[in-house]
């Protein structure tokens, strides 16, 4: 748990920090949508296929605590730091990065308590993590168009 609530506190630090390019409706919304994806995919690849889970098989409080924590902070810093301004070369680094980052934060957890592989393999969360951010960016995207339309 140490490992878990040292990477809330830190992460949620820097999300409040940070200078905000999203406005409060939009952090909102995008923090809502990626609380679904990531529940909808954790249903599936960790309660029905058995691939992977936190702490334990059973589904506890700290699971929500996880997700809660942890999700939130990660959209708002992703999102708010994006280089929305720069070349599709800047993007591309920049989404590998946090990819990167992605990938040595699960294998950190998995040597701690919070997660552990039971068949999914590091390499698949390598090919899925960018595609990630780019459907945390694609609905961003979609939101602004929505909040554009006439009521």
């Amino acid at each position: 748990m140490f490992f878990l609530f040292l990477s809330i506190l830190i992460l949620n630090l820097l999300a409040i920090m940070i200078p905000k390019k999203l406005t409060m409706l939009e952090n909102y919304t995008t923090i809502l949508f990626s609380l679904v994806l990531s529940g909808t995919a954790d249903l599936f690849l960790d309660a029905k296929y058995e691939l992977y889970h936190y702490f334990s098989t059973e589904v506890e409080y700290r699971d929500y605590i996880a997700m809660v924590g942890l999700y939130p902070a990660v959209n708002i810093l992703f999102l708010n730091l994006y280089p929305y301004q720069k070349s599709i070369k800047m993007k591309a680094v920049y989404i590998i990065g946090w990819s990167i980052f992605a990938i040595i934060y699960e294998w950190v957890a998995t040597t701690t308590e919070l997660f552990s592989h039971n068949g999914w393999k590091l390499w698949y969360s390598a090919m899925i993590y960018p595609f990630l951010y780019l459907i945390l960016l694609g609905n961003l995207k979609w939101m602004r168009r929505l909040k554009r339309q006439p009521h």
